[in-house]
Formats: structure tokens, C-alpha cells, sequence
């Protein structure tokens, strides 16, 4: 991978470690317009102000918009997300070797 495609990758993990940020795209992943309303109750546990500036930087990031509607992810967005399809997957598996992997070594007390 060159310079340019480790400073996109960079740049695109910064966004996205953002506290949130996938929790908003993740649950704009059906295609249904959401208010901020909904949005905020799809993600759960996340303040106005922190779902707000979420939006703004997803949004000028280009990954999502508001249509009068509701909030949608944009075209680069789906992009995104059925990149990131595999993850849920992924997810299971990862979690059911913690649950392996903590029953053959428990934590020491």
C-alpha cells in the first residue's frame, strides 16, 4: 500500500473511531430516512450533542445527508457499509471464541 492509501485509510479510521460514527452509519443501513429523533433512539445511550456533531462530520465527510425526509446515507455511504457487511459475521465468531477462551482461561482474581 503506498503513502496516498495509508493517509485515506488514516484518515477514513480517524472518522470513523469517532465515538459513534459507526453506530450512526450501522443504523442507517436499512435505506429508511431516520429523524434525529429516531436516529438517536436506533443508536441508544448517545446525547443530542454527540449525535449532532456526529452528523455534521459524517455529513461533510459525505457518507450521509438529510433529504427532508430523514437522514440517509449517501452513495459513498452504502459503499461503506457493504463493505462492512461482513462484520456482524465476523462479530459471532469473535465473540463465541471470547466466551471459548474465557471458559479455558478465567480471568485471575
Amino acid at each position: 500500500m503506498g503513502a496516498k492509501e495509508n493517509a485515506a485509510v488514516g484518515q477514513l479510521l480517524e472518522l470513523l473511531e469517532s465515538r459513534y460514527a459507526l453506530r450512526v452509519l450501522w443504523a442507517l443501513k436499512n435505506g429508511h430516512p431516520q429523524t434525529f429523533r429516531l436516529l438517536q433512539d436506533s443508536i441508544g445511550n448517545i446525547t443530542p450533542n454527540t449525535l449532532n456533531t456526529r452528523i455534521k462530520e459524517l455529513r461533510a465527510a459525505g457518507l450521509m445527508l438529510h433529504d427532508g425526509n430523514g437522514y440517509i446515507v449517501t452513495t459513498m455511504g452504502t459503499d461503506l457499509l457493504k463493505r462492512l457487511n461482513e462484520l456482524p459475521a465476523f462479530a459471532s465468531k469473535w465473540s463465541a471464541s471470547q466466551v471459548k477462551a474465557a471458559s479455558v482461561n478465567p480471568p485471575a482474581k
